[in-house]
């Protein structure tokens, strides 16, 4: 388990108990701001899933692969922002070359 697994769970538990407490109090805001961290706690637990599932794949890989697959993995556990900034734009760069054909 990564620690934006755990870091997930934790931040989406907050959110639920802030959301609810919110409801109880008959705060709008809170609820809302409960909400707004239970969807990053999930968001960060599914990135998590992500990664862990991407670390059993390098173990796969050939060995001349290995170390390079590592790094990337690495790169992607420290900057989760950026890693998923990159395969967003990668993904919409080959949606577009998609169409054009």
């Amino acid at each position: 388990m990564t620690d934006q697994r755990i870091e997930g769970a934790a931040l989406q538990t907050e959110g639920q108990i802030q959301n609810g407490a919110g409801r109880l109090a008959g705060d709008s805001k809170m609820q809302i701001d409960g909400k707004v961290k239970e969807m990053k706690g999930k968001a960060l637990d599914a990135y998590g899933r992500v990664i862990d599932g991407l670390d059993g794949l390098v173990d796969k890989a050939p060995a001349q692969y290995q170390g390079r697959a590592r790094q990337g993995l690495d790169f992607a556990r420290r900057k989760p922002l950026l890693t998923t900034g990159i395969v967003a734009g990668l993904a919409v760069l080959l949606g577009g070359l998609g169409r054009r054909r």
